[in-house]
């Protein structure tokens, strides 16, 4: 394997980006968790990291915040962050729902992203799907006047599900993904694409 050159020689001596709140009944104090101010997106389902530790490297001058429930995912992604060296990266391991609901602090955030969710792909199951009128609410009010929720699915139920819920959603526009944002994938989704199984994309911003 080629060593990446903007890996960081050191890096197992560095801090895991792992974050612990102070408290997981009160709002989140970014400063806290953030030792640097500066804008601050949300990745949703952080996965094995590939798209976020991608993102955050790419643009040092914003705060990314990941969150993930899956103990192996959050310690993948914590290596890649770590390897790069980035310090505007953190993970906490939580339950999307309740962190979106109960510790995202109002207007907050510049961009929401939810990549490939879990589709739940029985009928029985759709009531699990994250996407609902609930979620987009919270979401909605954890957003800065101006700030975009980003969605992706390769299932196309999903998908149609997803328009119909955000058409239905109030305080937002239909927005285009940016071709800069777009370009950034997935592991998963590189390999998707070259099996030709396309991605499908919503945006929405909070007006």
């Amino acid at each position: 394997m080629t060593p990446n050159p903007n890996e960081t020689a050191d890096w197992k001596s560095l801090p895991s980006i792992v974050h612990t709140p102070a408290s997981y009944e009160d709002r989140l104090d970014l400063a806290d968790v953030f030792p640097v101010e500066r804008p601050v997106e949300l990745e949703i389902g952080s996965g094995d990291g590939s798209f976020l530790a991608r993102y955050a490297d790419l643009h040092p001058g914003i705060n990314f915040l990941g969150i993930e429930r899956l103990l192996g995912r959050l310690r993948k992604l914590d290596k890649k962050a770590r390897k790069l060296g980035l310090d505007n990266l953190k993970i906490i391991r939580l339950e999307a729902g309740y962190f979106t609901e109960y510790l995202l602090p109002a207007e907050s955030l510049r961009a929401i992203h939810i990549y490939f969710p879990d589709p739940w792909p029985k009928a029985k199951h759709e009531r699990h799907r994250l996407i609902q009128p609930a979620f987009l609410q919270s979401a909605r009010k954890a957003l800065a006047p101006g700030g975009t929720l980003y969605l992706r699915t390769d299932d196309v139920p999903y998908y149609e599900q997803m328009l119909e819920v955000c058409g239905e959603a109030d305080g937002f526009e239909s927005v285009e993904t940016p071709k800069e944002l777009a370009a950034v994938v997935t592991d998963f989704e590189e390999q998707w694409t070259a099996e030709g199984k396309p991605t499908q994309r919503a945006a929405l911003r909070r007006i």
